[in-house]
């Protein structure tokens, strides 16, 4: 399985952990799938999406400074290509 680490400029701290970096994860079909059953609304789905492949809650994505969050955006779309 493909990753790609992902520093972070700015971590984040949720429930007393700091988060310097997550790993990514590349997508399966399944991911998207179950990220479009569990959001609330299509606006959630990347959410959903993100912090499972990240494998951390989505309080952590949430978190994210929109920088940090682009650069995970970066690497799902790279994973794509």
């Amino acid at each position: 399985m493909r990753t790609e680490q992902i520093k972070l400029k700015f971590p984040v701290t949720v429930a007393g952990h700091e988060y310097k970096e997550l790993t990514v994860r590349s997508a399966k079909v399944r991911d998207q799938v179950i990220a479009q059953k569990s959001a609330s609304d299509n606006s959630d789905v990347e959410l959903v999406l993100f912090s499972n492949l990240c494998e951390v809650s989505r309080d952590v994505i949430e978190e994210l400074e929109m920088t940090d969050y682009y650069q995970l955006q970066q690497a799902y779309q790279g994973f794509l290509a």
